[in-house]
């Protein structure tokens, strides 16, 4: 065993007492050392992670069957570079800035990238946080190209940015994922003075706000348009149990999609309907006592229902955001809920020990359960709400 794997064996051991010392985690351990070990693991772990993809090409996604599986142009590429800048962020280490850097450069190409929604979720994460933390020009200039091919793919008519351009069963699909990348417009419009961009962000949003969601809160994956009309053709699921199901990640990109709306535009009904997309969780009979999903809220109560922890991650970050929006008594409540899920996804059950897990940090991630794909598997965007959840809330804590 090389110098480099038996210090960091040694640092997973020494996380791993830390984690499992003294009683049990969601009862007596402090929430802020709960965070503080939970981000010390997942430093340790991406630094595996590095080691591992030393000259390879291409970003990791999964860990699927002891292979890790690389990607260089799908929708998810921007998580694990945004991964890094959060671990910059928390730990200050210098190789994570490198890291950081190199891995968001490799995706500069996907700025004139018009054949995709998700330009938000590819560069927003990666760039974006890259010029957060560093206010590089050169991030700003790629996320504003970005923007625009993003706004390219609006239809005035159906008030929507199209998703997939695949598929023959639908014309005009949006899925509820697409509110995630409105965060990119809605910054391309501050940084520009372009106010196109927040037209295009809001009327998106008020399009899904009308046809995307059910009575009681709960959300539609896909809604499909007649483009000549504008009128809903269909309202259907790819990734959840049925179409009348409520699949778990994609009530997760609700909740968060639409308390970023409100944050950046104030407009009350946003705040609304982020609110009954979380009380639609928060109130749910079937909820998990660990507070983590089962990869559809309708999917059978066995054992052996495949969890999904990246909806969790979102779930909590998106509840300490929206926390912050809303009365005392209510902050309250959405921040223990999004406390549990964060003691539960930092217990062993989920967070990986480092050198496990192909590096990723959490475990039991559902990406497609209808088509078999990526099942009860580590995935890149789980890990990067996880570390923005725990960042959000290091910061919410000291702050008390």
């Amino acid at each position: 065993m090389s110098f480099r794997l038996l210090a960091l064996s040694l640092l997973g051991l020494i996380a791993c007492a830390l984690r499992t010392s003294g009683a049990p985690m969601d009862t007596a351990i402090p929430l802020r050392e709960v965070v503080e070990q939970a981000l010390i693991r997942s430093a340790a772990q991406y630094d595996f992670m590095l080691y591992q993809l030393r000259g390879r090409q291409g970003l990791p996604r999964t860990w699927e069957d002891g292979q890790l599986v690389l990607s260089r142009n799908d929708w998810t590429v921007g998580f694990f570079p945004g991964s890094l800048w959060y671990l910059v962020e928390s730990k200050g280490d210098e190789k994570f800035r490198t890291a950081a850097a190199r891995y968001t450069a490799s995706l500069a190409t996907h700025q004139h990238n018009r054949r995709t929604h998700d330009l938000g979720f590819m560069l927003g994460c990666s760039f974006g946080q890259g010029h957060r933390l560093t206010g590089d020009p050169a991030y700003r200039a790629v996320l504003l190209n970005g923007a625009a091919s993003l706004a390219s793919r609006f239809d005035a008519r159906v008030g929507a940015i199209r998703s997939w351009d695949w598929g023959r069963q639908w014309e005009f699909p949006v899925i509820i994922d697409n509110m995630m990348n409105l965060e990119l417009l809605l910054w391309a419009a501050r940084e520009s003075g372009d106010t196109q961009f927040r037209t295009i962000a809001v009327q998106h949003a008020d399009t899904t706000l009308r046809h995307h969601f059910r009575p009681n809160g709960s959300t539609y994956h896909v809604v499909d348009y007649d483009p000549s009309t504008g009128k809903v053709r269909q309202r259907v699921t790819h990734q959840g149990l049925a179409d009348h199901s409520t699949w778990s990640r994609g009530q997760a990109w609700a909740i968060y999609g639409f308390t970023l709306l409100y944050r950046e535009t104030r407009e009350a009904r946003f705040l609304q309907q982020a609110r009954a997309a979380a009380d639609f969780v928060l109130r749910h009979p079937r909820l998990p006592a660990d507070k983590i999903p089962r990869w559809d809220f309708d999917a059978p109560e066995f054992p052996s229902t495949p969890r999904d922890a990246s909806a969790a991650a979102i779930m909590a970050s998106a509840l300490l955001e929206l926390g912050t929006f809303v009365p005392r008594a209510d902050r309250q409540r959405y921040h223990a809920f999004a406390h549990a899920q964060l003691r539960s996804l930092a217990s062993p059950e989920y967070l990986a020990s480092v050198g496990e897990n192909g590096g990723f940090l959490l475990r039991h991630s559902t990406g497609n359960r209808p088509e078999g794909k990526e099942v009860d598997v580590p995935l890149n965007y789980a890990d990067y709400y996880f570390l923005e959840a725990l960042v959000r809330c290091r910061a919410l804590l000291a702050a008390e």
